[in-house]
């Protein structure tokens, strides 16, 4: 007994990191989280034995060995079923969206979206997190923290929201003290986090999806209405001085080009989002379902066999082409990332996408920068929780210390 408390004390800082590693399943067994912790066979059963009474993961004693396999296996980690959740929230400019994720990144449950966002933030917000409560009373499962992506620049460390351009929500909306306020309203005594919704989606493709493994990641993004962009340098965010970086968006991609919120003219947030398509095709947006939807079902259903249709998506991915040569000539990523509206240009045509950021890139061919579809269904939602989740990840033993406390 004595030895193996001296074990879990000896393993009390690896806690964190061995809960990271199989939140992102870079640690499915027992025997490559003791290589990837660097400690004994002993410490790491004794972290993970730990990590399974604080419910968050499960370990198999008895799990099968593959066919042809030599020796025994190694007991296999995984997040735990009925553990605990933290509650998500994105707004955007059709709507918004509450879920409950559980670690490893999986959405457990969802709204749907379907709500025209207020001028009034604390409406809208207010909104999600009542819908946020009706799931996790459903849920019967314990809150762990909160987070909410919303589509502008979040200023830090006051958490407002500096530029929510395509929102009728006032500059400066002091988003992070809202989304707490109304936390504490609905009776939720989760700490709220708030963070660009590109930005989250970035983290969340990082850790379960297309980036997984990239040490310099670009991520850049059509949301419902505008262009964001985010970088994951060896696993962190770039958010710059004050949380503004990477507002990719206003890059100047046809200096002829449509007016820009930001003042200027053919920035890649009015020449490659999905009212910009439309209205190269010449289609206008129709009343139902949100404008990415709409892009995206054009190019899927027409653009094989309509010529105005692949037109103006040839014209989009051109210009897109153009400002993410500028980006890589600046960042030098190993990997580049596209999400919404972006993700089906690139699947539509991905020669032509690669050769216009070929043709525009000071490296051209010589360019390592791997291009490739965003992943995960509701990106932002899951990084969202992430931003929930980073203190567990932190220090599990002592963010669940107030239920263990209780027991």
């Amino acid at each position: 007994m004595t030895r193996s408390r001296t074990r879990l004390e000896r393993g009390r800082n690896a806690l964190g990191p061995a809960l990271q590693l199989v939140h992102t399943g870079r640690a499915p067994t027992r025997a490559v989280l003791t290589t990837e912790l660097g400690v004994t066979r002993a410490t790491a059963g004794a972290v993970a034995a730990e990590l399974q009474t604080l419910g968050l993961i499960t370990v198999d004693a008895r799990p099968g060995a593959p066919a042809g396999s030599q020796g025994r296996p190694s007991h296999r980690l995984s997040i735990a079923d009925d553990g605990p959740v933290v509650l998500a929230g994105q707004v955007h400019a059709d709507g918004y969206r509450a879920a409950l994720v559980a670690l490893g990144g999986t959405i457990v449950a969802t709204t749907p979206s379907c709500q025209t966002v207020d001028a009034d933030p604390a409406q809208i917000i207010g909104e999600l997190v009542a819908a946020g409560a009706d799931l996790l009373a459903t849920s019967g499962r314990r809150c762990l923290g909160a987070g909410l992506a919303v589509p502008s620049a979040v200023a830090e460390p006051e958490g407002t929201a500096r530029g929510p351009l395509h929102l009728a929500w006032p500059p400066g909306a002091p988003v992070r003290d809202i989304f707490n306020r109304c936390l504490a309203d609905a009776g939720l005594p989760a700490d709220g986090h708030c963070g660009n919704d590109v930005n989250l989606g970035a983290l969340a493709e990082h850790r379960h999806g297309a980036g997984h493994g990239a040490r310099h990641l670009l991520c850049v993004a059509t949301g419902h209405r505008g262009v964001g962009g985010a970088l994951v340098l060896d696993g962190r965010l770039h958010t710059g001085s004050a949380g503004l970086a990477l507002e990719v968006g206003h890059l100047t991609v046809d200096p002829a080009g449509r007016p820009c919120q930001c003042g200027s003219r053919g920035c890649l947030d009015v020449e490659t989002d999905p009212l910009a398509l439309l209205d190269a095709a010449g289609r206008a947006p129709g009343p139902e379902g949100s404008l990415l939807d709409q892009a995206r079902d054009l190019i899927r259903a027409e653009y094989p066999t309509d010529p105005a249709v692949r037109a103006a998506t040839h014209a989009v991915t051109d210009r897109l082409g153009q400002g993410l040569a500028g980006l890589v000539n600046i960042l030098n990523p190993d990997r580049i990332i596209l999400g919404g509206l972006h993700r089906w240009l690139l699947e539509a045509n991905p020669g032509r996408l690669r050769a216009a950021v070929r043709e525009h890139s000071l490296w051209g061919k010589d360019s390592n920068a791997a291009l490739q579809p965003c992943t995960l269904d509701h990106n932002s939602l899951v990084g969202a929780a992430e931003l929930a989740w980073q203190p567990v990840l932190d220090d599990p033993h002592t963010a669940l210390q107030p239920e263990t406390a209780q027991q």
